[in-house]
């Protein structure tokens, strides 16, 4: 309940919007910290550039950028770049990228999320064939990580579709995961 002033009606807006917000933006500075470990100017880094490209378009404040590649050199830094496989209700095959500081918590985060919404953990190598990593126009890869792409699609009909949808989106509401893929068409 909001209250009775106006006030109160906008804070209660406002917290939930900056919530959101919050997420996408440590999502976003993972993914600059991740990036910035080789080589902390994006003019020679080309997975730094695209992901301060993403920031910027989400309007992250630039010394927050700035401090998430300061945040890469420092030795105590140990952010881990993973990739779990899996596959959802009516054996679709879904690829999930993380970042993360502790790989055994992401792990039983992201499994307890399969398990409670009909997915089942799938052991490396089992799925990754499936996909393909995306190329740009000119025929490269777009970078070294992430990009995939569908090798041979599936349809999913009724509930199954349903069941997938949430547990996509419950998959990329957890705070590690940085993207999610499938080869549901």
């Amino acid at each position: 309940m909001s209250g009775h002033s106006h006030w109160a009606g906008i804070k209660h807006k406002k917290g939930a919007t900056d919530q959101k917000r919050g997420v996408v933006f440590s999502k976003l500075l993972a993914a600059i910290s991740a990036a910035a470990k080789t080589e902390q100017d994006p003019n020679f880094n080309p997975r730094l550039r695209t992901a301060v490209e993403k920031a910027r378009e989400a309007n992250v404040p630039a010394d927050n950028i700035a401090r998430a590649i300061k945040k890469a050199s420092d030795a105590e830094q140990n952010l881990e770049e993973l990739v779990f496989e899996a596959y959802g209700p009516g054996g679709i095959a879904i690829l999930i990228e993380a970042i993360s500081d502790s790989k055994n918590r992401t792990v039983q985060e992201i499994k307890l999320i399969l398990n409670e919404l009909g997915g089942k953990w799938a052991e490396t190598g089992s799925v990754r064939w499936a996909f393909a990593p995306r190329a740009d126009k000119r025929g490269l890869n777009a970078d070294s990580h992430g990009q995939w792409r569908a090798k041979f699609p599936q349809k999913v009909e009724g509930a199954d579709k349903e069941k997938l949808g949430t547990l996509i989106a419950a998959l990329e509401d957890q705070s590690d995961v940085q993207n999610v893929y499938t080869n549901a068409l």
